[in-house]
């Protein structure tokens, strides 16, 4: 018997609950249910991978396509605040009744096939993108990549952002097993990216084996900082006098770097001028991707929940400039490397407000307590009841020359967003 429900909500707390394991990684599922729908798209696929900056290229992309006029699909993961985040059309989230109508289909066209959420919400992205007549589809890997839902659709260009540990129970303990598996999304004779700085031998290797045309930052494409704007080089050329994208951090001239070949490599097609690429460069918004609110004390938001994420929030807080003391808001995953992230940004940190996020993952409280303690930090801990506790309390400590942090996980970043911060 099959399912059916007026209400996303309903929909959502069905699927949450439907298959049996939250994460099943393998395309035979999904891809049964593709074919079931008739899914084969005739505009541009571009899948994007990594370990940290999926989202941020995936949006940076997303407005360049948006500013030349094309009509961009975005498919990220996971979301904030609403589902709808998920899917979006020119970067606006698609209403309750679109992705209604996307599960519905699904659920009449997968028989016996039980999906897992995320294989549900892949499909439902690419359904609607078709129904919409999308000029090109964006689609964000959500673990791994080889495996991964979005990997049942053929790319035309496919991209891997970084490699780090993160995942380890699904993807391997070292850079080189979770490199291979990152490569799975790239295609013979199509263009293969990896913008991160040293690559593993694995990606390399895959890429070669299967006739994938790779190209990586540093070699085949790359930046130049020049202070007040940046340079571009490809095999195209070079475009100068860019402005720095609107989204915080220096690595995300490394994204941008990328985004501009990925434009490069589809511009037959996809033809973007320059001054779209600047236009979107500068129009780009990203929540909780070293988010700064406006306004004292200084409020960053940053979803940085593995040792590669830790590390780029401990550089930008130090490139933010001085402030009497940083009140960190901390809660993160009990299967994520914590000891490393703590021991990444404890020098930043005067008083730690951890607290576990509301989801049966996170790590609780006394054990993050336990863990900063044991790490030698500075900082003064203390434990809530509550994200939204510790954030309260963070909020009475600091003074207007003060910044408060607020870090860890997607969870954690959506519950403080979700109290309206400012």
């Amino acid at each position: 018997m099959h399912f059916d429900a007026p209400t996303l909500d309903a929909w959502l707390t069905h699927l949450e609950l439907a298959h049996p394991v939250q994460i099943d990684m393998g395309l035979d599922r999904v891809s049964q249910v593709r074919d079931a729908l008739k899914l084969s798209p005739n505009f541009p696929v571009i899948i994007i991978g990594g370990t940290n900056g999926k989202g941020s290229t995936c949006t940076m992309l997303s407005a360049a396509y948006k500013a030349a006029g094309f009509k961009v699909g975005t498919y990220t993961s996971p979301h904030l605040l609403h589902y709808n985040e998920r899917i979006a059309i020119d970067l606006r989230p698609v209403d309750d009744a679109a992705i209604v109508t996307a599960f519905r289909a699904i659920e009449a066209a997968r028989g016996e096939i039980s999906l897992s959420y995320f294989e549900f919400g892949t499909l439902a992205a690419m359904v609607h993108f078709m129904s919409q007549g999308v000029d090109v589809a964006i689609l964000e890997v959500g673990l791994g990549g080889r495996l991964d839902a979005v990997n049942a659709f053929e790319p035309d260009v496919s991209a891997v952002v970084s490699v780090d540990l993160d995942h380890q129970s699904y993807l391997g303990n070292t850079r080189e097993a979770i490199g291979f598996e990152k490569a799975g999304i790239f295609r013979a004779g199509k263009p293969a990216f990896c913008a991160d700085p040293q690559p593993p031998q694995s990606l390399i290797d895959h890429a070669r084996q299967i006739g994938a045309d790779l190209q990586l930052i540093g070699q085949d494409f790359g930046y130049t900082n020049e202070t007040t704007q940046w340079r571009w080089r490809g095999r195209q050329g070079q475009k100068p006098g860019l402005p720095f994208p609107a989204l915080r951090g220096a690595y995300q001239l490394g994204n941008a770097s990328l985004v501009l070949a990925i434009l490069d490599a589809l511009h037959q097609r996809l033809p973007v001028g320059i001054g779209d690429i600047k236009r979107g460069l500068l129009e780009v918004e990203l929540a909780g991707r070293y988010q700064v609110l406006p306004g004292r004390p200084s409020i960053v938001l940053d979803v940085a929940h593995n040792p590669h994420a830790a590390a780029a929030l401990a550089q930008n807080l130090m490139n933010q400039g001085f402030f009497q003391s940083t009140q960190a808001v901390f809660g993160i995953m009990a299967d994520k490397d914590i000891k490393a992230v703590v021991d990444l940004l404890k020098e930043h940190i005067d008083v730690w407000h951890v607290a576990a996020p509301a989801i049966a993952r996170a790590a609780p409280a006394a054990q993050l307590a336990e863990l900063i303690v044991a790490s030698g930090a500075k900082g003064r801990v203390q434990t809530y009841d509550s994200i939204a506790d510790a954030y309260a309390a963070a909020r009475l400590a600091a003074g207007e020359n003060d910044r408060i942090a607020a870090f860890g996980s997607f969870y954690t970043v959506a519950e403080v967003l979700a109290l309206k911060p400012r």
